[in-house]
């Protein structure tokens, strides 16, 4: 991977954010993976999407963009990937590091972020799971990173959008007083200072079994505004980034797709589904 110059690099459009480096999170969880057993896939990333591993899928979307030069995947079987032909074309021609995940989220991220030299350059991280990733979900959300200009950008979807056009989905929100939000899977840690963040994420997840010292974390006032939903989005981003020591922002994405991940055999169903709709839509056209 070559080293960047700077922050504004590539080829993407004046207004947009500009990564030349993509990281996407592919690690599992510990104990049998009921869904990947389903799909007869050896690992949950490597479930075929429409004939092609979900991974290899992300990995190519995100190699599409125009100023995306190199992608990093985080994945606890870095031998499964370079299995897989198409990746390991890509790690041949110098597009694809495959790094070696942590049983720590927190800590996976971190030395991603490192591998990828976020003191150089802005870095975008996503999901392996990901399987609806796309250019006009890329576009909206660098678009709207660049123009907020925060140190870590993170894409949301409102519940409202969501339901609008999957009625019945299961989806896990965070809510605030001005509504419910899903992630989305995305996230642009655009300044160095980005990094606190996954430096706080680590911190609470070595506390997880102690809930006090969690609250302890994030404040107790903070806490309990949060819980008692007194903050809206923003108001809870501006007390959250106190805390991280760095400023964070929420893009709202107006696209339901953009919330959904293959966590679940519903969700694998679902996606599957829109492919074929679209398929169909494209044969019509």
């Amino acid at each position: 991977m070559r080293p960047a110059e700077g922050p504004d690099v590539g080829g993407s459009p004046s207004g947009v954010a500009r990564p030349r480096v993509a990281v996407v999170l592919a690690g599992r969880r510990g104990g049998p993976d009921a869904l990947a057993e389903a799909a007869g896939a050896v690992h949950r990333a490597l479930l075929e999407i429409e004939g092609q591993p979900m991974l290899v899928r992300v990995v190519e979307r995100l190699l599409a963009w125009p100023s995306i030069e190199h992608v990093i995947v985080n994945i606890d079987a870095p031998e499964l990937a370079r299995a897989e032909p198409a990746l390991a074309r890509r790690v041949a021609a110098g597009e694809v590091t495959l790094l070696g995940s942590t049983a720590s989220p927190s800590r996976s991220v971190l030395e991603s972020l490192d591998a990828a030299r976020l003191e150089h350059q802005p870095v975008l991280v996503t999901t392996a799971d990901h399987a609806l990733l796309d250019e006009h979900m890329l576009a909206r959300f660098l678009e709207g990173a660049e123009a907020a200009a925060p140190d870590l950008a993170v894409a949301l979807v409102s519940r409202r959008t969501i339901e609008a056009r999957f009625p019945t989905a299961r989806r896990t929100y965070l809510r605030f007083r001005d509504g419910a939000y899903s992630g989305a899977n995305l996230f642009l840690f655009r300044t160095p200072a980005a990094r606190r963040a996954a430096l706080f994420w680590q911190r609470v997840e070595q506390e997880r079994k102690r809930p006090w010292r969690i609250a302890k974390a994030f404040g107790w006032l903070d806490l309990i505004l949060f819980v008692t939903r007194r903050l809206t989005l923003d108001q809870a981003l501006v007390r959250a980034s106190r805390r991280i020591g760095a400023q964070a922002r929420a893009i709202p994405l107006d696209i339901a797709e953009a919330a959904v991940d293959v966590d679940k055999l519903e969700d694998l169903v679902l996606v599957r589904r829109i492919l074929d709709e679209r398929a169909v839509t494209a044969r019509g056209a």
